[in-house]
């Protein structure tokens, strides 16, 4: 089909005033349709939404994905309808633990991908670069709140987190790093270091 065919399909099926140059918009990337219009043009191309978005990396492109309205999400999560859309327009997570997991489970999202959507991830870097260079032990429970994942499992990942590192810093002052002095830097060298020892907790545990 051809951007006026889809701008046609909208406008007779949808009654949506969409030009052609919109449509081609949508497809470089230039321009992103709003919920309503992803779903009628889903709709146009006989295809779920889902296919029509590249990797979900919010909570409302994780929700779309799998085609859950809003007030059924909020439902399951036993949250007003009010109460979620706050969370979803402003990308930072507000609800407990159970929640999470219940949120996890409705959209098929990984630990991973629940930080990455609720905006955590920087949170959780810098609670990984203490856990690595100082005592672990202090810092289970704070990932625990922030991560659904088991905490067992957290004790786990962080304590071989941290003796990889110490080995590591010990034996070479290097963990694709200079050791502490880069776990404090700032700028790109920070940066990719913060990003290496989310990589790194996310492998460890088997995400």
């Amino acid at each position: 089909m051809a951007p006026g065919h889809v701008a046609y399909g909208l406008a007779a099926q949808y009654g949506m005033r969409i030009t052609a140059e919109t449509v081609m918009a949508w497809e470089r990337g230039t321009a992103l349709p709003g919920e309503r219009e992803l779903m009628a043009l889903a709709g146009v191309l006989w295809c779920a939404p889902g296919e029509l978005l590249a990797a979900a990396s919010t909570l409302r492109e994780h929700r779309m994905a799998r085609d859950v309205s809003v007030d059924d999400l909020a439902r399951s999560l036993g949250m007003t309808v009010s109460a979620y859309q706050r969370i979803e327009d402003s990308g930072r997570w507000r609800g407990n633990e159970r929640q999470a997991e219940a949120l996890c489970e409705a959209l098929d999202m990984s630990a991973a991908q629940f930080l990455t959507a609720t905006g955590r991830n920087e949170e959780l870097a810098g609670l990984l670069t203490r856990a690595v260079t100082t005592r672990w032990q202090a810092y289970v429970r704070p990932v625990d709140k922030l991560v659904p994942l088991d905490r067992i499992l957290i004790q786990d990942v962080l304590e071989q987190l941290h003796t990889d590192y110490q080995s590591l810093m010990v034996s070479t002052l290097s963990w694709n790093t200079t050791g502490r002095d880069r776990a404090g830097a700032t700028g790109d060298e920070g940066r990719e270091f913060l990003d290496r020892v989310v990589e790194r907790f996310w492998s460890t545990a088997g995400i």
